[in-house]
């Protein structure tokens, strides 16, 4: 259903009777990014509101895991190593302490960022003598690697700290709240591509919500929208694959395989959300070797302000949610730039409030409403 331009699905959107507004939710930082950089929110009709949804790893990675991966880079004789955008993702200290791995790697500890689990292995074989702690936090696309990783035969000096996370139960546990906020779902691509697309088969048969698969660039992407506001029409439920080329049934068994064998799903924390069931994965024991968790002993320190949560005044949780805008946080664009970032959703590419500001968005409705009030 993709093999058309994205001409041809605006014709076919506009097109539609669409009477009500439609809320299509994505849960991919690409989608969004590739949405909100094309401009597609500004053409398609009225009646359609984009919503980004939970689909930012670096935004949800819980606080007190960045403290932990701080603190054992700060006190440990280790190179901790880890995706680039978590170098700057801020955590709740005192000002005077390292609030960030970025801040930390400043104060003298051997911080240093990768792009992929080879980089890590690379760089423990380059160094035996010494300890390599992986901080490896991401949904499944980049946590199905760092099993391959651990599976086919780590360094004996190579640690994992992990943090990562599944996509779908975050979805479920906003389909079974009262308030889900959206009417369809764009489904991730590259999540589909490791896990399948049927791990998304609930949004339609347990709660009657249309949903597709998309790929990233606008083509797709728009024939996932038309696919399922055709569904919302005709009442004819079913999920579909508009990122075929990708995305086959069953996803990719290899990287499947090596997820059930390395690791065991957890009920896991989201920072500023809370536990969401049957979300995180954790080593299982054959692994423990390689556990830094379980190597070293815990800094976890639950004395300090905060802990867990957003940094105060930053609405991250809810716009990760779906339930605001970036630009209806009252931070965003004001005390918090990606030049200087007060949450997690101002740092990472995939999160919303950076998306939102390097396509050109300036506006803070939260401002401009107190503003208006005033002068009323």
């Amino acid at each position: 259903m993709t093999a058309a331009p994205a001409s041809h699905w605006l014709e076919q959107i506009h097109a539609l009777p669409l009477r009500d507004t439609v809320r299509i939710m994505n849960v991919c930082g690409g989608h969004e990014r590739s949405i909100t950089m094309a401009g597609l929110r500004s053409a398609l009709p009225e009646a359609i509101e984009l919503i980004p949804g939970p689909g930012c790893p670096v935004c949800i990675c819980p606080e007190e895991d960045i403290f932990e991966a701080i603190q054992l880079a700060l006190n440990e004789d280790i190179i901790l190593v880890a995706f680039g955008d978590m170098l700057r993702v801020p955590v709740n200290v005192p000002k005077r302490e390292p609030r960030s791995l970025e801040q930390a790697k400043a104060a003298g500890a051997d911080i240093r960022p990768v792009a992929s689990p080879t980089e890590a292995v690379r760089i423990a074989n380059a160094d035996p003598s010494r300890v390599v702690v992986f901080f490896a936090a991401g949904f499944e696309t980049t946590t199905a690697p760092v099993a391959s990783m651990l599976a086919e035969g780590a360094p004996e000096n190579l640690l994992v700290l992990l943090s990562g996370r599944l996509t779908w139960p975050a979805v479920a546990m906003l389909l079974d709240s009262a308030t889900p906020g959206f009417d369809a779902l764009i489904a991730p691509g590259h999540v589909s591509t490791v896990m399948g697309p049927e791990e998304w088969e609930f949004v339609v048969k347990d709660h009657d919500i249309p949903a597709a698969v998309a790929g990233f660039n606008p083509d797709s992407l728009l024939a996932a929208m038309y696919s399922v506001l055709r569904q919302r029409q005709e009442g004819r439920l079913f999920l579909d694959n508009c990122y075929p080329e990708v995305v086959r049934p069953g996803g990719n068994p290899i990287a499947r395989g090596h997820l059930d064998q390395v690791m065991q799903v957890v009920d896991a924390n989201w920072r500023g959300i809370g536990i969401i069931p049957k979300s995180g994965y954790q080593l299982r024991e054959a692994y423990a070797a390689h556990d830094a968790r379980l190597v070293y002993r815990s800094y976890a320190d639950d004395s300090r302000k905060r802990v867990g949560e957003m940094p105060p005044g930053c609405d991250c949780a809810n716009v990760v949610l779906g339930k605001v805008y970036p630009n209806q946080c009252r931070l965003y664009g004001l005390a918090c730039t990606p030049r200087k970032p007060v949450g997690p959703c101002m740092v990472s590419d995939e999160g919303a409030c950076r998306i939102w500001w390097s396509a050109g968005y300036r506006d803070n409705e939260w401002e401009g409403r107190k503003k208006r009030q005033n002068v009323g």
